[in-house]
């Protein structure tokens, strides 16, 4: 599980936040991404709205900054 924490506060289902949590991804969650959507970027927004137990549209809703800081966690799964 990785905690990322973001500068300012973010609106994630309709609370500001200061964080969120991402657990470990598996294989069905790359594979549950793969069937969600056409593009890459649309992918990988379903696989960490799914991985933070958000929804996508407030992973779309994201500042690009705090969107970074969501890879990052990612890639240090990877």
């Amino acid at each position: 599980m990785k905690e990322i924490k973001f500068d300012r506060p973010v609106t994630i289902g309709g609370t500001e936040v200061t964080m969120l949590q991402m657990r470990e991804p598996t294989v069905e969650d790359q594979l549950t991404a793969e069937e969600s959507g056409k593009t890459q970027a649309r992918r990988e927004v379903a696989l960490f709205a799914n991985l933070c137990e958000v929804s996508r549209d407030d992973i779309g809703r994201l500042p690009l900054k705090e969107y970074r800081q969501l890879q990052e966690a990612y890639e240090a799964f990877t």
